[in-house]
């Protein structure tokens, strides 16, 4: 036993007994209230500055402005989501087939949170928890573990006003370590994983049951039916949103030669400054020096990128964000993959076609399975999107990194985890939700037979069958006929290969 084990030991066990605390004496009234709690530790506008600056301050990562608005407008685009939602007890009772289904809770989940969204994607996780029965652990990232003791202390603050035990939610003590994660990767009853794919392999590996979510590293496509400056407009804002910290936003965006020179100068207008041969492979080897990104660069403003690059002098006054020219795609060519900085790998494609073939390969690189945009005016292109490509989500016409985790303009379910199908190598395709947080049991009862006899099941196979057969007959008589006209000297050949063949 490693020093570490008791410690986490102890940590599981208190939380194991919260919550079988917590169901015994649950109703989805109680669990409600608890949900709503976690949610105003954050939402609540004083803490939700500070907690944002903090958090800014401690990770190096983002930006205050950004992150207040992502910490309210997840959490509550979450809790419209589940308002009204019956997550615990009976939900289904159906006469007709004889079963009832209830909801009952995980147990304890571990939920492991990275050092790019410290505040909201703990409270999304939190909050989906508590809404269905369990208790919680996090593990945070070792930037994001002051933010996350400062959150949790809002939290035991509203759970004080309720009455509800502390030990509900908690964290992994400091400091963190592999040892310690793995320790609670073992004890616990489901684990949710969003950061480090290192971390969502070791999860699914765990031998706990594990939903881990995929990497990101989003291509974005322009046809040549695009509205070019709502495109330049959205991909601006999603790109440059809490500094490029989200796994939503842009990292590529390949346009159509039809619209290539105009999309650039809506692009420009939009605050993008596109760089030549030489700008963008000093780009490249300033930003993965030796191989490691350059954290003087990683989700920083734009004003502290361009003085890393010594583009401060030469970069046009409104630039937001950098658009560096690309055509390789692959480990040889780390443009094509995330980068989590202010800037966009611009590929150009011959048409849709060539579009969609380059957007494949980057997938095929990184981010599979994770999201595609598109901007057209060609409904139909989304449609052969989601048939031609693996990706689980297609965004259209919209600011990616806003409208792939839930928006109010969008029908998905508000999120800050994103399943990537077995395309990402995920146990879910969806959007983490609550849903994913319950154990479903089914009550079965006696009804009368429903059986299928076998004509039911095969008669419309077996009239294929007759009809083909018929056609084959009807095939082989004309062939012989034909034969027998064509070649009468050679009969008795005929014969023998129409028995044979036809």
């Amino acid at each position: 036993m490693t020093t570490t084990q008791p410690e986490i030991d102890n940590l599981v066990e208190r939380a194991r007994a919260a919550q079988q605390r917590y169901e015994a004496t649950g109703t989805q009234e109680r669990f409600d209230k608890a949900a709503t709690a976690a949610a105003w530790a954050l939402m609540e506008p004083a803490r939700n500055a500070e907690l944002a600056a903090f958090a800014v301050a401690e990770t190096g990562l983002g930006n205050v402005a950004d992150k207040i608005t992502k910490n309210h407008r997840k959490t509550l685009g979450l809790l419209r989501d589940i308002r009204g939602q019956k997550s615990y007890g009976l939900v289904h009772d159906n006469p007709a087939t004889g079963v009832s289904e209830f909801l009952r809770p995980k147990g304890v989940v571990a939920a492991i949170v990275p050092s790019t969204n410290p505040l909201a994607t703990p409270v999304n996780n939190v909050v989906n928890a508590l809404k269905t029965g369990n208790s919680i652990i996090l593990a945070p990232s070792p930037k994001g573990v002051a933010p996350l003791e400062k959150l949790l202390g809002y939290i035991y603050a509203e759970f004080d006003r309720i009455g509800l035990d502390h030990d509900l939610v908690q964290m992994v003590p400091s400091p963190p370590s592999k040892d310690k994660t793995a320790r609670l990767m073992q004890l616990a009853d489901m684990l949710v994983v969003t950061g480090s794919q290192s971390n969502v392999r070791s999860a699914y590996s765990s031998g706990t049951p594990a939903i881990g979510v995929g990497m990101g590293n989003v291509v974005t496509i322009i046809d040549e039916t695009a509205d070019l400056d709502d495109a330049a407009q959205k991909i601006q804002r999603s790109k440059c949103f809490d500094n490029a910290t989200s796994c939503s936003s842009e990292n590529a965006v390949v346009v159509v030669d039809a619209v290539y020179d105009d999309c650039i100068a809506a692009l420009q207008r939009a605050g993008g400054m596109l760089l030549d041969a030489a700008q963008t492979k000093h780009l490249i080897d300033t930003h993965w020096h030796e191989g490691h990104l350059n954290r003087n660069m990683l989700a920083q403003d734009i004003d502290a990128v361009l003085r890393t690059l010594g583009m401060t002098d030469t970069a046009p006054q409104n630039t937001k964000f950098l658009l560096a020219p690309a055509s390789g795609i692959g480990p040889d060519h780390p443009v094509s993959g995330e980068k989590m900085a202010l800037f966009l790998a611009l590929y150009r494609a011959s048409d849709f076609a060539d579009a969609k073939t380059k957007a494949r390969a980057i997938h095929d690189y990184q981010g599979r399975g994770h999201s595609l945009g598109l901007h057209s005016r060609d409904d139909k292109r989304a449609h052969e999107l989601a048939m031609d490509m693996q990706a689980c989500r297609i965004i259209v016409n919209q600011a990616h990194c806003f409208a792939t985790g839930g928006s109010f303009d969008n029908g998905l379910p508000f999120s800050l985890s994103m399943g990537c199908g077995s395309w990402g190598g995920n146990s879910i395709d969806d959007n983490l939700n609550w849903t994913h947080f319950v154990n479903r049991v089914r009550v079965a009862r006696q009804i009368a037979p429903v059986e299928p006899t076998v004509d039911d099941i095969f008669a419309d196979f077996l009239a294929v069958v007759t009809e083909n057969r018929a056609r084959l007959q009807s095939y082989r008589v004309a062939r012989w006929q034909s034969c027998k006209v064509a070649c009468p000297e050679h009969l008795w050949t005929l014969q023998l290969c129409n028995s044979a063949t036809f």
